[in-house]
């Protein structure tokens, strides 16, 4: 039982076509099979122009792992796929490549080079092939479909329980906690650093924060971003976790975003940093009104 689609932030919409997936994958004995591409074909033909990705491939598969999928085909998309029609898709990839023999996806599902692949089209490519064709209703919430650009905007509008409500769950980043320059150590602020795998991130700025390790949450003060002050060239997402003292370093968290407190900026010197930095600390724990306890999850 096979489904196709970027499944960028697997929101709310994403969800309704796994729930369907996994209920006729177990009707008919069949395992719940997605398939993801990768690039994203919008970062492939926008390149430095496309969206921030709302999760990396490795957050993807694991929200999809969540939501019941047994398998996932990562498809390369380059030139010589985008250049398949619609037609040789259907013929090369789903019959020969993977003998589909069931297949759900949105209703404003498109593919081939010319964009000719609608759910019509596989209707009547599955009777030719012997595969069933399903599609799924829009999910809104509101008066509004739930999108990845609409969860996209609302976290750069910085509204996480908006966003929150579109996903199912919390906003979160997740990575393996990576050495750095140890500048927040010197400052009397050691962070948790988690490199970003991605050409954009979906915001930046200071933020309220939790901090999911092994399962247990954590509050703190979170920056992401390009680090102006130290002149840094990579986005990174630096985290310092309040009243926890552990070694994390290679070990995979992840990062919730909870409010805004600040965009980020260069100041002028350590000093003033370390200044700033003291106050994100001192909004933050307002925030969850707390001295730095930590929460379980």
């Amino acid at each position: 039982m096979l489904t196709i689609g970027n499944f960028d932030g697997v929101h709310l919409g994403h969800q309704a076509i796994l729930n369907r997936l996994n209920e006729i994958a177990a009707q008919r004995h069949l395992p719940a099979l997605a398939m993801v591409f990768e690039p994203q074909p919008k970062e492939f033909f926008a390149g430095a122009d496309a969206p921030a990705r709302l999760t990396s491939l490795a957050e993807k598969l694991s929200l999809l792992q969540r939501y019941g999928v047994q398998q996932v085909a990562c498809m390369a998309f380059n030139q010589r796929l985008r250049q398949l029609s619609a037609a040789e898709f259907v013929e090369h990839v789903l019959v020969r490549g993977l003998n589909c023999k069931a297949l759900i996806v949105g209703d404003d599902f498109r593919f081939g080079c010319d964009r000719s692949g609608d759910f019509a089209f596989l209707k009547a490519a599955g009777e030719s092939y012997g595969f069933s064709v399903e599609d799924t209703c829009t999910v809104q919430a509101g008066s509004e479909r739930i999108s990845s650009t609409r969860v996209r905007a609302e976290l750069e509008a910085a509204h996480f329980d908006h966003a929150a409500g579109l996903l199912g769950r919390p906003y979160s980043i997740s990575g393996k906690v990576a050495h750095g320059q140890k500048l927040g150590r010197t400052l009397g602020v050691p962070t948790a650093n988690v490199l970003l795998k991605r050409n954009k991130v979906p915001f930046t700025g200071v933020y309220a924060v939790e901090v999911d390790i092994n399962g247990s949450l954590h509050q703190g003060v979170a920056n992401i971003g390009m680090r102006p002050t130290v002149n840094g060239t990579k986005a990174v997402l630096e985290s310092h976790i309040f009243a926890f003292n552990g070694d994390l370093y290679g070990k995979r968290i992840s990062v919730i975003f909870r409010k805004k407190i600040r965009e980020e900026q260069k100041f002028n010197g350590l000093d003033a940093l370390k200044a700033a930095i003291e106050n994100d600390i001192k909004i933050s724990k307002a925030f969850f009104g707390t001295n730095g306890s930590d929460q379980p999850l």
